[in-house]
């Protein structure tokens, strides 16, 4: 499997910046997914596969389409696939499994939780279309941006008050461990 060199390059700043929130924007639907994209079954399709902070990353996905006008208008279909009755969410394995995913990659190898944001029924949308498409998600977009307050955050130091890069942070209860930033 190739990684792009743009890839690798987003790859490697987001090793050393510590993000903890980011969304991918693509076309094609009306839906935010969330981790895991790829299933741990592979030889099963739209298989339901939750990372061990399955709650938080529904309560972001939620957050996005919750405040998205068309996404959370429950009276409209959704471009061929209906997501209506997931309140505009979706586990992305359970909508169709692929590898090599940027939110999977963000949630294994940084402290940083990614959601695919499907901005919009047309895959390349065209140019006239853009300002309703931008209008549709800006709200959506700044609601998604100030979860980044939720959840736990400080500053780990010494004893003396200096931070401490690296330290391995745990939460009882699930799996998978954060580090502190430089």
């Amino acid at each position: 499997f190739q990684v792009a060199p743009e890839t690798k390059a987003v790859m490697k700043w987001l090793r050393s910046i510590p993000f903890v929130l980011s969304a991918s924007l693509h076309g094609g639907e009306l839906v935010v997914t969330y981790p895991y994209d790829y299933s741990r079954h592979p030889m099963e399709e739209k298989m339901f596969s939750p990372t061990p902070d399955e709650k938080m990353f529904k309560m972001l996905a939620k957050a996005y389409a919750d405040a998205h006008p068309v996404i959370s208008d429950r009276s409209e279909l959704r471009c061929g696939g209906n997501f209506v009755k997931r309140g505009g969410i979706i586990n992305g394995a359970e909508w169709y499994s692929f590898t090599g995913g940027m939110a999977d990659f963000n949630y294994l190898h940084t402290n940083c939780f990614e959601v695919t944001v499907e901005v919009g029924c047309e895959k390349f949308p065209l140019e006239e279309e853009l300002f309703t498409i931008w209008h549709e998600n800006r709200d959506a977009l700044l609601n998604y941006m100030e979860m980044v307050h939720r959840g736990i955050k400080g500053i780990v130091s010494d004893k003396f008050g200096n931070p401490i890069k690296n330290a391995r942070i745990s939460v009882r209860g699930i799996q998978h461990d954060v580090t502190t930033g430089n």
